[in-house]
């Protein structure tokens, strides 16, 4: 596929020979697309000309599956982009999430989930004064969470201290990351 770029410098006369000057090299490409951005050409419409011209292929995986993680830790992370989101900057470098419990009943999930803290401080900063800052977690992990499963969600969170827990190797490997450096 051959892409023309700049050509909101030349007037469609230009463009029209420069389309023949290529002509003779139409046996190297598919498809010429002229492209310009001040004339907002979009990346769809080159992706539209590309797909014309891909292989087909049978499904690397079964199209049925939508991802190969398990639920438990797109909810954990679901969880924690809820951390990020709603606290300030500050905290969730230092806050992880364990999934404790999930229980999937016909038209709920119950989930039982612990955020991780290194310091007091921290885990105050997370439940919030009058606890609005926890329920605010929860309310926006739940809708996503809801929007996935397109089910209702109980979702029940807890803030635990492990102080120095980010330079535990042993603490780390515990809640499943690999520390093999």
């Amino acid at each position: 596929i051959l892409l023309l770029t700049k050509i909101d410098f030349i007037n469609n006369d230009e463009l029209i020979v420069k389309l023949k000057e290529y002509e003779k090299y139409s046996d190297k490409y598919e498809a010429v697309i002229p492209i310009s951005i001040k004339r907002a050409t979009k990346k769809a419409d080159i992706l539209d000309e590309v797909i014309k011209y891909l292989p087909e292929h049978p499904y690397l995986f079964d199209p049925e599956i939508m991802t190969t993680e398990h639920l438990r830790d797109i909810y954990k992370e679901f969880i924690r982009e809820s951390i990020f989101e709603n606290i300030s900057d500050e905290i969730p470098y230092e806050t992880d999430v364990i999934v404790n419990k999930v229980e999937e009943k016909p038209n709920v999930d119950v989930i039982k989930a612990t955020i991780i803290v290194q310091k007091d401080t921290q885990k105050g900063m997370i439940i919030g004064k009058g606890a609005t800052a926890i329920k605010r977690i929860g309310r926006d992990a739940r809708m996503k969470i809801e929007k996935l499963t397109g089910k209702k969600c109980f979702l029940e969170l807890f803030v635990s201290i492990k102080k120095g827990w980010t330079k535990d190797k042993e603490g780390l490997k515990a809640l499943g990351y690999d520390v093999n450096l």
